[in-house]
């Protein structure tokens, strides 16, 4: 049997377990952070930001979500909203041109039941696709493959922003 090692995951596992312990919103601390790149915050506009999932799906795995904690999109304005969709559209162009994906998974989970792992700070789901992307390790051995690590994703996602805010 082949073993795929990714000792890098495990910082991030248990700083999940402690933040779990302490009872705080990721959101939240990585809002309050003044270290983005410690928390992957990859923008922040004037009511939303948007962060690399660290327990990703794909690689470039990022939310989206308000600076105000609420469980619910019917507790955000009018500009809040517009605000959160222009993100999703910028992270989309942005990932786009970091990792020329050939498709997305866009969504949001409403409630534990839909899925929202974080069920009190909504957030949107932007998952990069590519063809061949799934494979057997899921279903046979409830292993994800995430080909990059988190820091080299993020370094790459800065760089193209960067290039793209000038």
């Amino acid at each position: 049997m082949k073993k795929i090692w990714a000792p890098w995951r495990m910082q991030y596992i248990e700083s999940s377990v402690k933040s779990k312990k302490k009872d705080e919103c990721i959101f939240c601390r990585a809002v309050k952070g003044r270290d983005d790149s410690k928390y992957y915050v990859i923008n922040r506009f004037k009511t939303c930001f948007s962060l690399l999932n660290i327990f990703p799906y794909n690689n470039g795995h990022i939310m989206i979500s308000p600076y105000k904690h609420v469980a619910d999109l019917d507790d955000m304005n009018t500009d809040e909203h517009a605000d959160l969709m222009a993100l999703v559209v910028y992270t989309r162009k942005l990932l786009t041109k970091a990792f020329k994906p050939q498709g997305f998974n866009i969504g949001i989970n409403l409630g534990q039941v839909a899925g929202a792992g974080i069920v009190d700070h909504v957030h949107i789901h932007v998952v990069p696709r590519w063809n061949g992307d799934t494979n057997f390790m899921p279903v046979i051995s409830d292993t994800k493959i995430v080909s990059q690590s988190l820091k080299d994703t993020y370094d790459a996602l800065i760089k193209i922003d960067k290039k793209s805010k000038k």
